[in-house]
């Protein structure tokens, strides 16, 4: 024993002189001066100290081989910086000189230089790379020896690993990968080859059979409790809650100086015998299981001594594990854990080499045996504060979601803010920017009125030398309603190209029109209107129009339509705004214009019409739109005939309220006692769209008012006080009366009452009492108000209405209804009240005449004012034109030149063309859904099959207005016969014809010919009956 115990002295004693040499070799190399000059580096002293060291490592191979089987642990060599002792053999500092360059010479470094200069640092303190001795030959010029590379072996089979067997932990990262193979060549641990090197003695020097940088591999085994599988099956893995333990083949770092004195220190540890080398079987983890007790460790417990002995190596690794689990069960007050040690080692070691920086608790919960328990206990809400510091942790805890509901709190109130702060910045950005665009617009539009009105002061300073001379029209027939009523408008735009009659004004030699249409015209129609124009106007003494004549007719008309119909083709836009944005159709309407005398003839006024009219620089025969928009509703029309004292249905105006409406409704029927049925106008209403009725014999209480009216004689009853009894009974039966027989007129637009009246209240509007006759005649009056003061009558024509009564599909021109010169007289008061509003332009005058039941007299009442140029006044342009006519208003006829029929020249010079009465009906709205089946040169070829045309000698026939080329639905026709009932009959006809032609017995499509055809029928009938009746009366006289 003594011996082993010197032998041992002995040994160590030469090894701590290895080590000796080993520092001074150290030293030696960090204090080599470099020479300058370029001279080679003088190294005898580094072979020196070399052949020294390995000569003493042969002398102490001798007395390993007598060494037992205790293990002898080297200490590290430290560096000179770290250890406490001065070495006693140092070199004076003054000898080494200053290589290094001075500061202000050294240029800014790249960013590629800096990344190669980092990397040479690496490669210097890493003696074990390949590059290292290259590297510090490059540098410092220190040529280190070439240590002569060990022979490889060929690999061994799986079963069987020879060399030292060194069990490194691989670990997998949380996604699941593996560490790379090329982190693993690192030079290993002293501490973890202590571990796993068997207490075997070793020879210090390097042998055939050692392990080589090729082909030499440490075998990894599993330290799972199934350990045993990997004997068999290599591949074998452990899985555990956090990681996957698998074996994996490492390579061996490549030689360098450090390598290969770690490598013999290694192999002096390794039996030289090949049975030695042969590692030992995969050892149960269960061996070194121990337990912890509320997260204390027992040292003196058998299982725990067991452990720590057999780890005692690298217990400053497991140590570090160790406490941390203890400290985590002490934490979450688990009150037993039972630890696998092989594992607790593992991760200890993966802890230590940088794999895991902060095992987490997954990683703690692989060692233990009972890991389902303590997770168990881990998972409990709560259990952190039963443990070690539970009550501080629970108070940190408390503070840290208060402090955090107080900075959410915070930040959202700063969000809220700063959203509302954005908020207000945007609105008053838009506000300001709108009040910017509203006072531009209003700035605009101020100076398009400014300049609107200094063009219509010219224009009624020289109206008559202006109709006298040369001068240019420009008609846009453009419907200026508001965009609810256009949206609800069926063919908005082929409503507007009715009035495409506009022109026939060019019957007037001096007159060239520019119509803007509304539409794309087609070839068809374009040929249709240019040989209509040609044909028509004044003929010669023969009935004939010279070829000059009609090629100067064709030449001065033309038809435009706005490029913005293209870009807005759904949004219903009215005829001016649609021009206002065309600019290269408002170009060229200048161009044409130029140096001419022009103005405007639009249709229902809009503010777009000044824009356009202020861009052209031309006038509009016409009000301004605001006085034209104010007196164009029902209650502004009734104002304006109750302030030309001419007689008007009773009712009255601008009712918005509900009890207004039933007050007012109530107070009328008891003073009108004998009106049957009472009518409820929109203020915007057209065509009827907006017109409501109700009749009074509905009414349950209006049998007892009219005994009362009897009761009291036709003189009492106009006093207030007898109607007062009446008058509140109305009141309290007429919002039932309304709501159960109140009747819209068009359900197209208003399907029930319901929604008519919320119309109606909403746009205001006016009562008004339907005429108490059975025989009613409306008649419509078409005035030019000139702009000098003038007014003047240009057409009249009693309507001819549909079922409804209330709606116009046309008219007979003249009308015969009612005395010219009483016609006159409304006329000219109703125009006369208009100026001294300030209107100027075309209005058109809606009459109703019947007769009075109790006197037997006729009366005419004023019922409705348009200030536009209407459809009417249109089809009688057109009439003229055809006949080269004239329409007398005063004496109600249409005054026709008939050609000459003597052939003499000087008869020919003498006289005059005989002048004939003609009588005519206009209809502008006949519409049949299948005339869309025929293009028109097809349906004019059924016409004149069926003799339908005119007659251009005789001044009599049939002539059609044709408005669009695509749906092809709507026409207009106009007959002209020698008396009333002839143009009646012949436009009853061929509405047949048509309505045969193109309507077969199953198809019979959507139409108002029959209702037209039956109006005719009773028209007729009538004028038979008046005929009969007259007869009768002559011989009586």
């Amino acid at each position: 024993m003594s011996d082993t115990v010197q032998n041992e002295d002995n040994l160590g004693a030469v090894l701590f002189q290895v080590q000796q040499n080993l520092r001074q070799l150290k030293c030696a190399l960090e204090n080599i001066t470099v020479n300058v000059g370029g001279e080679t580096l003088d190294i005898q002293a580094l072979d020196a100290a070399i052949g020294k060291t390995e000569r003493s490592i042969r002398h102490a191979d001798d007395y390993v081989k007598t060494v037992t089987t205790q293990v002898l642990v080297l200490p590290r060599i430290e560096d000179l910086q770290k250890k406490k002792q001065i070495p006693k053999w140092k070199p004076s500092l003054e000898s080494i000189r200053d290589v290094c360059p001075q500061r202000e010479a050294i240029p800014r470094a790249s960013p590629g230089e800096k990344h190669k200069s980092a990397l040479t640092k690496r490669l210097l303190h890493n003696p074990a790379h390949p590059n290292h001795r290259a590297v510090m030959h490059q540098k410092f010029g220190i040529s280190l020896p070439d240590v002569h590379k060990r022979k490889t072996n060929k690999a061994k089979p799986d079963g069987i690993i020879t060399g030292p067997g060194v069990s490194f932990p691989v670990t997998k990262c949380r996604h699941g990968l593996e560490k790379p193979e090329e982190d693993l060549g690192s030079v290993p641990n002293t501490n973890w080859l202590q571990m796993v090197i068997q207490p075997k003695a070793a020879s210090l020097h390097s042998r055939e059979d050692s392990l080589s940088p090729q082909t030499g591999r440490l075998g990894v085994m599993s330290t799972c409790h199934r350990q045993q599988k990997s004997e068999t099956e290599p591949g074998f893995t452990c899985k555990t809650i956090d990681r996957e333990w698998t074996p994996i083949p490492i390579k061996a770092p490549p030689p360098s100086a450090t390598s290969n004195s770690m490598e013999h220190r290694v192999n002096g540890l390794i039996p030289k015998s090949p049975q030695n080398l042969l590692l030992r079987g995969p050892v149960n983890s269960n061996k070194y299981d121990f337990t912890i007790l509320m997260g204390l460790t027992n040292p003196m417990a058998r299982d725990f001594r067991h452990f720590k002995q057999r780890f005692s190596l690298c217990w400053s690794i497991v140590v570090e594990a160790l406490e941390a689990l203890e400290q985590l069960l002490r934490d979450f007050a688990v009150p037993l854990a039972r630890v696998s040690g092989q594992r607790l080692v593992e991760l200890g070691h993966a802890w230590e080499s940088g794999w895991l920086k902060v095992p987490p608790t997954t990683g703690f919960l692989s060692v233990l045996e009972n890991w389902e328990e303590v997770l168990v206990l881990l998972s409990r809400p709560g259990q952190r504060y039963k443990g070690e510091g539970g009550i501080e942790a629970a108070a940190v805890h408390i503070q840290s979601c208060w402090r955090r509901y107080l900075a959410r709190t915070a930040y959202l109130r700063h969000c809220r803010r700063r959203w509302a702060a954005g908020t207000i910045a945007v609105s008053w950005l838009m506000l300001t920017q709108m009040r910017h665009v509203r006072k531009a617009l209003q700035a605009r539009r101020s100076r398009q009125l400014d300049n609107f009105r200094a063009r219509a002061k010219h224009l009624a300073a020289n109206w008559k030398r202006i109709q006298s001379s040369k001068r240019t029209i420009i008609h846009i027939p453009s419907l200026g309603y508001s965009q609810v009523q256009r949206m609800n408008l069926r063919g908005y735009d082929i409503l507007q190209n009715i009035q495409i009659s506009r022109l026939c004004d060019i019957r007037d030699e001096n007159v060239d029109v520019i119509y803007v249409c509304p539409r794309h015209l087609g070839d068809d129609i374009l040929h249709y209107y240019t040989r209509l124009l040609k044909c028509g106007g004044d003929p010669d003494e023969d009935g004939t129009r010279s070829p000059a004549a009609s090629s100067s007719s064709a030449r001065r008309f033309i038809v435009l339509t706005p490029e913005a119909l293209d870009y807005f083709p759904t949004r219903n836009l009215c005829l001016s705004t649609l021009l206002k944005y065309s600019p290269r159709t408002l170009k060229r309407i200048k161009h044409l214009i130029q140096g001419k005398q022009a103005y405007i003839v639009g249709g229902v006024a809009h503010a777009d019409d000044l824009a356009v009219a202020d861009e052209l620089g031309v006038p509009i025969l016409a009000s301004e739109p605001a006085i034209a928009q104010l007196h164009s509703t029902k209650s502004g029309g009734r104002s304006i005939f109750l302030g030309a004292e001419v007689d008007v249905s009773p009712g009255r105006g601008d009712i918005y309220t509900l009890n207004q409406l039933h007050e007012t409704l109530a107070g009328l029927m008891a003073q009108n006692i004998d009106v049957h049925r009472w009518l409820f106008k929109m203020d915007s209403e057209y065509g009827g769209c907006g017109t409501a009725y109700c009749d009074t014999r509905h009414l349950s209480c209006y049998d007892w008012a009219l005994q009362e009216c009897h009761r009291y004689g036709p003189e009492l009853w106009k006093t207030e006080w007898i109607q007062e009894s009446v008058q509140l009974r109305y009141l309290n039966k007429i919002p039932e009366w309304l709501a159960r027989h109140a009747r819209p007129v068009k359900t197209s637009c208003y399907p029930d009452w319901a929604c008519f009246l919320k119309t109606f209240l909403t746009q205001g509007g006016v009562v008004e009492a339907y005429p108490p006759s059975e025989c009613v005649t409306c008649l419509t009056v078409d005035l030019l108000l000139e702009p000098g003061g003038e007014v003047t009558m240009l057409s009249c024509g009693d309507q001819l209405q549909g079922s409804c009564q209330l709606e116009a599909l046309g008219s007979t021109v003249p009308q015969t209804s009612v005395n010219p010169e009483t016609l006159q007289s409304i006329s000219m008061r109703v125009g006369q009240a208009c100026l001294q509003r300030l209107i100027v332009g075309y209005v058109s005058v809606d009459l109703a005449t019947f007769l009075n039941r109790n006197t037997m007299e006729q009366k005419v009442w004023a019922i409705d004012l348009d200030l536009a140029y209407s459809d009417q006044l249109a089809m009688t342009q057109m009439l003229l034109m055809m006949t080269g006519g004239t329409l007398n208003c005063s004496t109600g006829c249409l005054e026709v030149p008939m050609p000459i029929q003597e052939k003499c020249c000087e008869h020919r010079i003498a006289a005059k063309p005989p002048v004939v009465n003609r009588y005519a009906v206009v209809g502008s709205h006949l519409f049949h859904s299948n005339l869309s089946m025929l293009y028109h040169n097809v349906f004019f070829m059924v016409c004149n099959a069926h003799g339908i045309g005119f007659n251009n000698k005789g001044k009599h026939g049939t002539v059609f207005a044709i408005y669009d080329s695509s749906e092809r639905c709507t026409i207009g026709m106009i007959t002209v016969s020698e008396d009333l009932r002839g143009a009646l009959m012949t436009f009853a006809r061929n509405l047949s014809v048509i309505h045969q032609e193109i309507s077969p017995s199953k198809t019979q499509g959507e139409t108002n010919f029959k209702e037209l055809i039956k109006k005719i029928e009773d028209v007729l009938l009538l004028t038979d009956q008046n005929k009969m009746r007259a007869v009768k009366d002559k011989p009586a006289e």
